[in-house]
């Protein structure tokens, strides 16, 4: 073994560590996937249906051809033809079929941004519709098309019921019965999705540029789509500006951006408006919520019912799990959990931060509050009387559980006792207000190198994607930890096809899936580096790893993150203005890796559930079947002033169970838990519970009267 090239040292593990690109990002030199511009670069605007459902009938480009710059216009009827592919909303420009508004029915190509957006606009497109069978847009409960799937997002199994809930439920003494409704929302991520593609027809190869959160899926899709060998992509996502789950997977983006470089012979960028995000880009459903607690007079559960129904499109099937937290968090006898769901004329949802766990939470929540209401009982105090010993759902053993301690933690450091009773400061009414939080702790199969240099640096190699939570800088700490060595001499490599293959960025479980090969890879280095003898090559020594063998073993445990959260809120009497003038969230999940990267995705996903609760607002349109709230001027994100004080914490947990770093997910629970947090923090203020999100002035006004 070399001495000096593996020196033991302090553990970089466990230490706040500023993020390695922040340079580059706040100076403008790290590039975005449509910030790479090759020479003859031409750029793509997307055509959208102005229809809710129908068919394209025919499209006039001849305006558009005729003006200065324009390329070519693919539509329907003479874009190139696309291989199979497993998911429906990639086959762009394949039929005339239009299952929704929004729905891309042309492509204009153009030297110029502006020229390609004219371009798009001076496309004429005719459509039939049906008058006899009318778009449907509008969930209901009672809707004729509901049907019980066999599994929700996630493989979760739809339905579930132990025990008799309806028979439990009417023999309890204490009953609380509740619905709540929760709108769609939308990822909205800094970078709007975007592409850059250069196809070589020379060589056959194909580089792509990509916004996304995984750009091995990416490159697969492609490879299938354009009926190409993987080995002649390469899919580049090097630099994300968040995500949230909408770039968890491949998006017609990237698929219109090749299409139009093979088709013309030219590089082609094509970043998505804004605008047409909300229709192509996924969405978190909306979701009704039903649930039915039933008590001892004690406050101890005897029964606990969650059903949920919500909306897929008719071109695939996306069922958000909002009933499957309801199986984690609280013991109860008799459980039912069950999810409906009807097919209408709207955008394929998918992942938003959290998905399940985020509408899920606020609606199992906020039943609990009401429930310590009837029981007279203090909301921290229910919740602990119902600790699970087991996993209801499963019976497993929990790898770790702290809640009850997040809950004390929480409520000592909020002054929890000492808020209790609501007051009144002028117009303002204020109110607190607790829910616990929690995520399932996910890892994926992964492979990584790592290579030891001759002047005594490192390189470690994986295709992760890091879309703003600091994954550069936390798997170069777990690699300088394992290999014993100064963060300083450890160089990451990620967000690339040509290197070890990764999963996506998703599921609160990058990390843990990246960081188990990328310690393990250094694990087996130091092994070779201690049976090689004298000094490190010119050419360096390497080491591999592949954690699938690992990775896909079914744990006896039951893993979860869990947290809860505090709010105090302000409600203006006046206005209908609610307020949060406090925030605090305190977290189990497993050892810390990075102090300072963690408390920014706590507070991040705080805020995000701070917006659902208060100014995240959109619906589906009945006449025209769009999302009226496409941008950020109608649809309200939290910003800075809108956050009074906020506080993340963390409980120290030391779980065995998990993965050789000892980390669990943290990048959605912090959502999770928030607006119901902040709904029992209303009711508690004025007396009154509002059951639909959000808490916007006019529905505050309503119920205060």
């Amino acid at each position: 073994m070399n001495s000096t090239s593996v020196a033991v040292v302090g553990t970089a593990l466990g230490t706040p560590t500023t993020r390695r690109e922040g340079w580059e990002k706040v100076t403008g030199t790290a590039r975005y996937a449509a910030e790479h511009t090759p020479p003859r670069c031409a750029h793509a605007w997307p055509v959208p249906a102005t229809v809710a459902r129908g068919r394209v009938t025919a499209v006039d480009t001849t305006a558009a051809l005729a003006l200065p710059g324009v390329i070519a216009v693919l539509t329907p009827f003479d874009a190139p033809r696309l291989g199979p592919t497993d998911d429906p909303q990639l086959h762009v420009l394949q039929d005339t079929v239009v299952p929704h508004h929004g729905w891309y029915v042309a492509l204009a190509v153009a030297d110029t941004l502006e020229a390609a957006r004219e371009a798009a606009q001076a496309v004429r497109v005719t459509y039939e519709t049906d008058p006899d069978t009318p778009h449907d847009v509008v969930l209901t409960v009672d809707h004729p098309g509901v049907y019980t799937p066999e599994k929700a997002n996630g493989g979760y199994p739809a339905h579930l019921e132990q025990g008799d809930a309806a028979t439990s439920f009417a023999a309890s003494p204490v009953r609380v019965e509740c619905t709540y409704k929760v709108p769609p929302l939308h990822n909205h991520p800094m970078e709007p999705h975007a592409a850059t593609a250069h196809w070589d027809g020379g060589t056959g190869r194909l580089t792509v540029h990509d916004s996304s959160q995984g750009a091995g899926p990416v490159r697969t899709a492609l490879a299938s789509l354009f009926d190409l060998p993987e080995d002649s992509i390469t899919v580049i996502s090097e630099h994300v500006g968040g995500g949230f789950g909408s770039k968890g997977t491949p998006r017609p983006h990237v698929v219109l951006a090749v299409m139009a470089a093979r088709h013309t012979g030219r590089p082609v960028k094509l970043a998505l408006p804004r605008r047409h995000m909300p229709a192509v880009v996924g969405h978190r459903a909306p979701t009704l919520h039903h649930v039915r607690l039933a008590a001892r007079e004690d406050g101890v559960l005897t029964a606990l019912a969650h059903e949920v129904t919500t909306y897929t499109s008719r071109v695939s099937e996306f069922v958000e799990q909002a009933a499957v937290p309801a199986r984690v968090m609280y013991a109860a006898p008799a459980h039912l959990t069950t999810h409906r769901v009807v097919a209408l004329d709207v955008p394929t949802p998918s992942w938003m931060r959290a998905p399940g766990e985020c509408p899920g939470m606020y609606a199992l929540e906020s039943a609990m509050d009401e429930l310590a209401d009837a029981l007279g009982l203090d909301p921290v105090e229910l919740r602990i009387r119902n600790e699970p010993a087991t996993e209801p759902e499963s019976g497993h053993p929990f790898s770790s559980r702290h809640v009850v301690d997040c809950l004390r933690e929480g409520a000592t450091r909020f002054g929890w006792s000492a808020h209790r009773a609501s007051r009144r400061d002028g117009p303002l009414l204020i109110g607190t207000g607790v829910a616990a939080a929690t995520y399932p702790v996910l890892v994926s199969p992964c492979t990584a190198r790592a290579h030891a240099l001759p002047d005594g640096t490192y390189v470690v190699e994986v295709n992760a994607t890091d879309i703003g939570t600091g994954a550069r800088t936390v798997l170069a700490q777990i690699a300088a930890d394992a290999l014993g060595v100064p963060l300083d001499r450890v160089t990451t490599a990620i967000g690339h096809t040509t290197l070890p293959e990764a999963p996506l960025a998703g599921g609160s479980s990058g990390t843990a899936s990246w960081g188990w090969a990328v310690h393990d890879a250094c694990t087996a280095l130091i092994a070779r580096l201690d049976r090689h003898e004298g000094p490190v090559p010119d050419g360096g020594l390497s080491a591999s790893a592949d954690t699938r063998a690992h990775a896909k073993q079914r744990s006896p445990y039951a893993r979860h993150a869990f947290g809860a959260q505090f709010a105090e809120v302000q409600v203006d009497t006046v206005t209908g203005e609610v307020r949060a003038r406090r925030l605090l969230g305190v977290f189990a999940a497993g050892r810390i890796l990075n102090p300072l990267t963690a408390r920014s995705q706590f507070v991040g996903g705080m805020i995000m559930g701070l917006g659902m609760a208060l100014t995240e607002h959109s619906t589906t349109d009945p006449a025209f079947g769009d999302f009226p709230e496409s941008d950020l001027a109608s649809y309200h994100v939290p910003v800075h002033a809108d956050v009074g004080d906020i506080e993340a914490h963390w409980i120290e947990e030391d779980d065995k169970h998990l993965n050789p770093a000892g980390g669990k997910g943290i990048g959605e629970i912090g959502i999770v838990g928030t607006a119901a947090a902040v709904g029992n923090a209303f009711c508690h203020a004025t007396g009154r519970r509002l059951r639909e999100l959000p808490l916007t002035p006019d529905r505050v006004l309503a119920v205060l009267g």
